[in-house]
Order: C-alpha cells, then structure tokens, then sequence
C-alpha cells in the first residue's frame, strides 16, 4: 500500500470510474491521445487534491478547491505541479539570472572579489577582506585614497544604486520613428500626419488653429511640413503644455479648453495611449526600442561596470551563454581551492552547480540577461526544474506537463537524467509525454485512452514500454508496433522560391537561404539555434503591416505568394470571456439560429439575448461568466458557480428555449465532436466542426476558456481558423512545433491536413523538433550547430534523406529514412 499512490473509481470529467495504482519513488510516464483523460488524472485529481489536502491540513479553508470526483485516494504525496501554464514574470527587469538567483550569487561574488582601478595612483586593487560591509568609502590599499564602497546592490539594474540613470537600468530606451508619422513633403490637410484621417484633419485643424491665434501666430494648413517654423512644428509634434512648445512662449499660459486652442500635440498623444495601453495597441509600430546611449544595454552605472572578476565586467558575464559561463565560472573555482574559509569561495560552487543543472536540461545557450518574457512555455518549465532540483526535497510527487516541448531529440537524454535524479532523491515524478524516448526511460508508463474526450477516459495499457506492445488495448502499444515506411516521393516544388539574403536577427550568422515553394518544409536544429529568429522574426515579420526591415538585407520571391498565414503559441486571449464557440465565430451561428426559433420569435427573443457578454439575456449576477469572484484575501480569488444562474449564464426565459433538447447553455457545454450530429443541417456550423476535427481538437467543449488552452492547442485552433478563411492563390503557412501536445496517432492526423493544404497549391514551412513530423516533409532546412553564440549558421539543406546522411547535422542522426 505504502508503495503505490492508490486512486479508486475517479470519474473526474471524462474518466470512466478508473481504478490506478501509481508506483512511488518512480519515474511515471502518463500518455495517450490529446484529450484523453491524462490531465485530469495528474492535475486535476492528484494535484489538485494534494493541494486540498494540505490546505485542510494547516487548518485553512478548502472551500476554494473542490474535491476531485474519485471514490478515494491513498499514499498521496505532497505535490509540485510544473506546467505548460507556468507563467513566466511579465516584468522586462525579470531575467534568467534574477528568477533562478544566480545574478544575486554573481553580485555578491563581483562585491566580495571584484578588482577595481584607483582613481589616484591607477593601480588593480580589491576590496580589503577587514572592511565593514556598512562602510560608504574604501581605502586604497596602494595609496590610501577613499573611493566609494560598492556593495551587492551596486551590481543590480533594479536598484537606485546600481542602474543606469538613463535607461533606469532597463539597457534600452524607448523611442519613436517620427519618419512614419509624419511626411514632410506634405501639409496637414494633403495627409502630412499619416495617421490622421478627413474627420480627424477638420477636427484638429481648427484646435490647432486657436492655439496659434493664443499665442499670436498663423497656422497654414496648406503649407508643407518642410517649411514650418519651429514654433509651428513643436506645436504640431507636442502640443501647448509640452516643455518644447512651452520655451518659445515661456510668459504665455496655454490655452485651457480645446476650443481655446488646447492641443496635446501628436506625438505626445501617441507617448501617453502606448503607456496607458502597456504597448499593446494598433500605434506599437512606430515605437521602437534602441540601445541606452550611457550604458550601451548593460544597465548599470558606469562604476560598477568597471569592476572587474577573472577579467570580466558582470555585464559581460551576464551576456555569455551558461555553458560559456560555466567555464568561467570553473576558472575562479580552481583560483579559490586554498581558500577553505571564504564566502566567495562557497558562492562560486553553489553558483557552478546551479549552471551546471540548467546546461545538463539543454539550455546552456540562454543567458542569465535573458528576458523571462521570452523564454517558451517549454523553456520555463525546463528553467524551473533545474531550480526545483536544487532544493533536494524528498517524499514529494511531481507533476510535469510535457517537458520535452521544445526540446530538441539531442537534449532529451539530459532531461530524462534531471528526471531520474529527482527521483533518486527519494521522490516520485509523474510526466504527462508523447516522446517515445522518454516512456523508454520509465519506470512505468500508464496509457490512457482510447480516443479522446467521451471515446477516452479509459486504462488501456500499464508497464513498461515493451509490456504496452503485448497489450492489445493499449494505443501507444499499437502505435509503436506499426513498422515505419518511409514516404516514397518528395515534392520538389512549383520552381519558385523564397530566398532570404544575410540574416543576422538576433543570434543569426549573415545567412542566406531559399525555401522552394509548394513544399512541405522543416526548419529544424537545437534549442537556440535561430529557428524562430529566421522564420518568425524575419520571414513572418516581413508582411506585417508597417513592417521596418532589421536584421536582414533583403527577402526576394514574396510577390509569389498570395497570402502569409503565421500560426504561432502565442496565447489566444487573456479574456476569461472567450472561448472556443466565441474565437471561431461559431457563436454567432448558434445565436441567430436560436433568434429565428419559433419560441425566441414568440417571447421577443433576439440574438443579443442569446449573448452571455451583453446585457439583455444573460445572468446580471455573474454577467454572463457563469461563476462570480470572491475575495480570499491573501490567497488567489475565489471562483464559485453563479447562485442565481447555477453556472448556466443566462436567465431562466433564453434557457427555457432549446434547439434539439438543447438550451443554449448546454450547446456550450457540449464538445465539438459530440455537436456534429446537432448541427448537420448547418452547413457552416459542420465546416467548422469538420476543421476542428482535422486538427485534432474534437475533444474542446465550445464554452472552454482560451486562457485554458495549451500552445499547442491554440496554434491548432488558429489554424483551423484560418482554415475557414476563403483561399485566395496561393497561400504560405507559418507554423511553430505544431505537434506541441500531440500523441504519435495525432500526429499523423496533422500530417495528413498539412499535406492537403500542400498538395492544392500551398506551402507549409513548420519550426518543429518531432522527427515524426520532420521525416514526413519534403526539405529541411537545419540550423547549429548549437544554441545561441554557437548557433546561427545553416548546417544542412536537403530532402530528409539528403539531411539523415550529413554527418554535421544533429537532426539527421535521429530520422529514420
């Protein structure tokens, strides 16, 4: 008993009153199809109710977690969830360094032995070991002069002490292209200002007229920008209260109304909507970040980059890649050996084997001043493993949502052995994967299925990865039995080309390369290596509206191309209204339907009643979301079902109308794949049920949140969208690692709707790690050979086959062709 987490008859959303024993102290692989009941039972049962547990434990209220539907569950552990969902601080001055602690180990070790130049004499010298840690000056021990003593939060960018007075220790400032604003060839009522329209010329044009007439001067709107005055242009560009405009009328009050002539000027209006609006806003085009002047992006004061360990400023060192870092650090460590008592000395080691840790899981290309923005979904969880090794618990459960996201084949091995050491520590780790190399690892794997949402839900196959090919029931053990047959043609393409020249985006190495069009394409390589950079930051960026060529020469062939559809894992929404009826516009559908139903007709029921985000129909109390908020105070906000509506959204009128049996509620409440039958008379409604399907995602319910979505569930979803789209010539697709999430036998459903978008006529170019995915395509393109400063270069071009035999290429050693 004490040997095994022991789960009885749970029927948790689609589980089958499923009975489980769960080894402890084991390393545990969860698979099965996508939506198949795997994580219900890690999260939403054993987490979940671990977390309740302990909550209940420390006497705290457990109201907020409700109790998993399970009969019961024995030997639970204490549990660690690390998900996909894991949000990484949204915060610029959040990095690498700062979530992992190591920059607060670097700081103190650049306080404790970094070596300065005296002002006076110009010698090397470093801090005496006596000094009082609270003193302001330092003697130097050459010539006795007094400099200022430099502590550990000198060498912070999030200090008053240690950041840049310029950039405020950002590294960057943040300015505007006045040159897209503004056409000065023009004048304003001949469309100088690129953004203003008719309405919004006449409108501003007489404001700006009784500001001149305040201060007594004219205002042509018929004169080109290229001739203004410097008054009449400070007054255009930043408005009556701007300290430009305010010093050619240093006595004069400005205007207080706008029909007085009160102007806030255009680009000090659009400097206040981007800050107000945190950047997001259709104006982000024109704002650009360059590097601070004072501090050249390393964002501290001039003295404390002049402090210097083995040879190198801390801003230097926080540039370099960990595995760089590492040998660095490894060099002080030997300097130091003798030095049994000092504290620097234990720094450097706990600081060396922290890097080591976060290298040993394949992200030794990061550096520690690398934005925890935009680390992936994948890149975070792996970061925060590393971090979670280093606190040596034991006894404890943990709960990985899919950590090889991401992860190029080359590194899982490292994954699997970080895995493996948490568990040698006496604990038990639960990995929800679809990566055959890591269920090789296992100890034991549980597969769940067979199919997904009401078809899944059940124990089809236990044991190790060979026992599941003995178990007829099993679908991982189907899968892996299927002999792979390597595809016999490979498409060469319609003989035109796009061809990217000297690239050098972010860690990109002046590269050229083409990408033959009417191909199914794979841009592949190591983490870090450029992938994204190349596609998404050059490629993709390139039609975008308002699109500024940086970081490339220049992309010929794209007049080739009718249409460029970008499907990314960037998140759909951070609205808790949307969800999946609502971004597909199918909702729309289903409302005007229940409009023209005899019974909505008879109680004047139109399809606003039928909205949950308007008022008319919807409940009041919760207006329309089905749950209302209450305040737990120094814990998370509580989300409890709506009393008034008992969670349905609407008022009791709109739910007593059903189509089919159906309210419009329980539509919402219905998955896609269990709607096809309710709707087949609905041509639009079934295309949409039809795509959804072809990507794998029947298994949504229509009312399910887009902030619940996985990435690589919301990249299908966006490409289903697109789907919908009428096709206009020929169309390319971007995709990024669209197996995210995806088991073996989706795969191969994916790969057959990649391949008919090919085949009518399109090209489909996928970033992707999965060599499923990859050895299916018809031209690699490999880029490396490592990550980050060591990657950047193409290292293999070919047909899968072509690629499998270049010994420089890591993705080739693991395709099967």
């Amino acid at each position: 008993m004490a040997d095994f987490i022991q789960i009885k008859d749970a029927a948790e959303n689609n589980l089958k009153n499923i009975s489980v024993n769960i080894p402890k102290n084991k390393f545990v692989v969860i698979t099965g199809p996508s939506g198949s009941g795997k994580s219900t039972l890690a999260v939403d049962i054993l987490q979940r109710e671990s977390q309740r547990q302990y909550f209940e434990m420390n006497g705290m209220t457990t109201n907020f977690i409700n109790k998993p539907k399970v009969g019961s569950i024995a030997g639970l552990s204490p549990s660690i969830g690390v998900s996909q969902h894991t949000t990484t601080n949204r915060n610029p001055r959040s990095t690498v360094g700062t979530v992992t602690d190591m920059y607060t180990y670097l700081r103190v070790i650049y306080e404790k032995l970094g070596e300065r130049e005296c002002p006076n004499c110009h010698k090397w010298m470093k801090k005496p070991a006596d000094l009082d840690e609270e003193s302001l000056m330092m003697p130097c021990s050459n010539c006795g002069y007094e400099m200022k003593n430099l502590n550990k939060a000198h060498f912070s960018f999030n200090t008053v002490e240690g950041a840049c007075e310029t950039c405020l220790g950002l590294g960057k400032t943040l300015s505007i292209r006045t040159e897209l604003i503004f056409d000065e060839e023009q004048s304003i009522n001949s469309g100088a200002v690129k953004t203003w329209f008719k309405n919004i010329i006449d409108y501003y044009g007489l404001v700006l007229k009784a500001a001149a007439k305040h201060y007594g001067f004219e205002f042509d709107m018929d004169l080109p920008l290229k001739n203004y005055r410097p008054e009449q242009r400070d007054l255009l560009y930043y408005g009556v209260e701007s300290e430009p405009f305010k010093q050619h009328f240093p006595d004069t009050p400005p205007p207080k109304t706008t029909n007085k002539g009160k102007f806030e000027g255009v680009v000090t209006a659009m400097w206040r909507r981007y800050q107000e609006r945190e950047g997001v806003s259709n104006e982000a085009m024109y704002f650009y970040h360059q590097l601070c002047p004072e501090c050249h992006g390393e964002k501290l004061k001039k003295e404390s980059r002049q402090v210097f360990v083995a040879g190198l400023p801390i801003s230097e060192v926080s540039k370099k890649p960990l595995d760089q870092m590492l040998v660095w650090v490894m060099d002080i460590a030997k300097e130091l050996e003798d030095r049994e008592s000092s504290i620097a000395r234990s720094l450097v080691f706990e600081l060396k084997v922290k890097i080591e840790r976060i290298v040993s899981i394949g992200l030794g290309y990061l550096s520690m001043e690398r934005q925890s923005v935009t680390l992936s979904g994948g890149e975070s969880q792996r970061l925060r493993l590393a971090t979670i090794l280093g606190s040596a618990l034991s006894g404890v459960l943990y709960i990985l949502d899919e950590p090889t996201i991401g992860l190029h084949p080359k590194d899982t091995a490292g994954l699997v052995g970080v895995l493996k050491q948490l568990r040698d520590l006496g604990n038990t780790v639960l990995v929800i994967e679809h990566d055959v190399d890591v269920m090789e690892q296992a100890d034991w794997i549980i597969d769940i299925g067979p199919g997904a949402g009401m078809r899944g839900g059940e124990i089809v196959g236990q044991g190790t990865l060979e026992s599941l090919k003995a178990q007829e029931q099993s679908v991982t053990g189907n899968f892996l039995k299927e002999d792979y047959v390597p595809k016999l043609e490979r498409r060469a393409g319609n003989g035109q080309k796009i061809t990217v020249y000297e690239a050098v985006k972010n860690n990109l190495k002046n590269v050229t390369v083409s990408f033959p069009l009417g191909c199914f394409i794979a841009v592949t390589g190591v983490s870090g290596s450029g992938k994204s950079s190349l596609l998404f930051d050059v490629v993709a960026a390139s039609a975008e509206e308002g699109h500024i060529r940086e970081g490339y020469s220049h992309i010929e062939g794209l007049e080739s191309v009718e249409r460029m559809v970008t499907v990314d894992q960037s998140a759909l929404s951070r609205m808790q209204r949307s969800n999946i009826a609502t971004y597909t516009e199918v909702y729309t559908l289903f409302r005007t339907l229940f409009a023209k139903l005899p019974e909505s007709v008879d109680r004047g029921l139109t399809a606003k009643h039928f909205s949950f985000n308007t008022e008319g129909g919807r409940c009041e109390h919760c207006q329309g979301m089905g749950f209302v908020l209450v305040n737990m105070h120094f814990l998370p906000d509580l989300e409890v079902v709506c009393p008034v509506c008992s969670g349905k959204r609407f008022k009791e009128e709109v739910l007593e109308v059903s189509y089919k049996g159906h309210s419009i509620s329980s539509i919402l409440d219905l998955s896609i794949e269990e709607s096809m039958e309710l709707f087949t008379e609905n041509k639009k409604v079934q295309m949409t049920i039809n795509l959804l399907l072809e990507v794998g995602l029947g298994y949504l319910k229509w009312g399910q949140t887009l902030t619940t979505l996985s990435g690589g569930e919301a990249q299908r979803l966006k490409l289903a969208k697109e789907l919908n789209k009428t096709a206009k010539g020929q169309t390319l697709y971007i995709l990024d690692e669209p197996s995210t999430g995806l088991h073996p036998n989706d795969v191969k459903h994916l790969l057959l709707l990649l391949n008919k978008l090919v085949d009518a006529g399109n090209t489909v170019i996928i970033v992707e790690h999965n060599t499923e995915m990859i050895q299916e395509t018809d031209w690699i393109v490999d880029l490396g050979p490592e990550g980050g400063e060591a990657g950047g270069y193409i290292v293999a071009e070919g047909t899968p086959e072509q690629i499998a035999e270049n010994p420089a290429s890591y993705t080739g050693g693991f395709l099967k062709v």
